[in-house]
């Protein structure tokens, strides 16, 4: 099989990702978590790869090899921040019928625009579908002008529409705690969105030993920030070790954070053997392919679960 075959296999991050809102689900219900879980953690899993794509393309933007050519990063980007709008414009709607206590084919025009122009979670959401809106169509615009168009426009934009929606979540209350959020979202995205753009685009056993070692730099950095932000979370939302297992809420935390901790594990083998052994030429581009397939399918897990915590109870 050819690595543009064994590409395809990144498609099981989203029945991975389901998997990951399944099981909250399972270890929250009847508190939670919504139905439109489904949907958002497909719209966050999109726009983490928006924003993996552009910042791999502007890690390289002075590199005499960047990871792939920047028409294939322009067609990649635009066409994952459309997957990403669609998935959005549809989170808008179910949340919108989800407040109007109403089925989605029951909500009515006056109803919807009343949720996104007077709730903030509804003003978010147009927020976010403006943004990504605006991606895909500068995605265009690169992809007429491949060789002169910077990346930068849509990295910062993609960052703004996924750092956005903490502004609505469980930690809005508390001082500081959006900024928090927001950091914890990035983090996440960075980690997951940088790996999938580089098994999209890395094309051969040289590219994947120059950018493997960046990627593996940014992505420990990325886990600091992730795990730091995620454990304040936890001890402001928790007021005991108990409601770990006492509160749905602690259950699906607890839940993600066995599965983080996996994830960490298998990140410092993988910086002792994989990062090794591809900087050193001696393996192939296939094998790189896997290895990093596998370990994004695993972490869509954790954004099932993440999801599904942002409407738990």
């Amino acid at each position: 099989m050819t690595g543009t075959a064994n590409r395809w296999w990144l498609l099981f991050a989203v029945p991975t990702a389901l998997l990951g809102v399944l099981i909250a689900w399972g270890l929250a219900s009847p508190s939670g978590p919504e139905s439109s879980s489904t949907v958002r953690v497909l719209a966050i899993g999109c726009g983490s790869l928006t924003l993996g794509i552009a910042t791999l393309a502007w890690m390289g933007r002075s590199e005499r090899r960047p990871a792939t050519s920047p028409a294939v990063m322009w067609t990649q980007l635009t066409a994952v921040a459309a997957v990403w709008l669609v998935a959005e414009i549809t989170l808008l709607v179910l949340n919108a019928a989800a407040a109007d206590g109403a089925p989605v084919t029951s909500l009515t025009i006056g109803h919807f625009g009343a949720f996104v122009s007077e709730v903030n979670v509804g003003r978010v959401g147009v927020a976010i579908i403006a943004c990504a809106f605006a991606v895909v169509c500068y995605g265009i615009y690169g992809f007429t002008n491949p060789e002169t168009v910077p990346v930068a426009p849509a990295l910062v934009v993609s960052a703004l529409a996924l750092a956005a929606r903490p502004i609505t979540g469980h930690m809005a209350q508390q001082s500081f705690g959006s900024i928090l959020d927001a950091v914890h979202v990035l983090a996440a995205a960075l980690w997951f969105g940088v790996l999938a753009a580089l098994a999209l685009a890395v094309p051969s056993r040289g590219s994947w030993a120059i950018w493997l070692p960046k990627y593996s730099a940014l992505a420990w950095r990325c886990v600091l920030a992730l795990v730091v932000t995620g454990i304040v979370n936890a001890v402001v939302r928790l007021d005991s070790l108990s409601a770990f297992y006492d509160t749905a809420y602690g259950r699906v935390i607890l839940a993600k954070i066995v599965v983080i901790a996996l994830l960490v594990a298998l990140g410092w083998w993988w910086r002792r053997t994989w990062v090794v052994v591809s900087a050193a030429h001696r393996m192939s581009s296939d094998g790189s392919l896997r290895r990093a397939i596998g370990e994004v399918v695993f972490m869509a897990i954790a954004f099932g679960l993440a999801a599904a915590l942002a409407t738990t109870a």
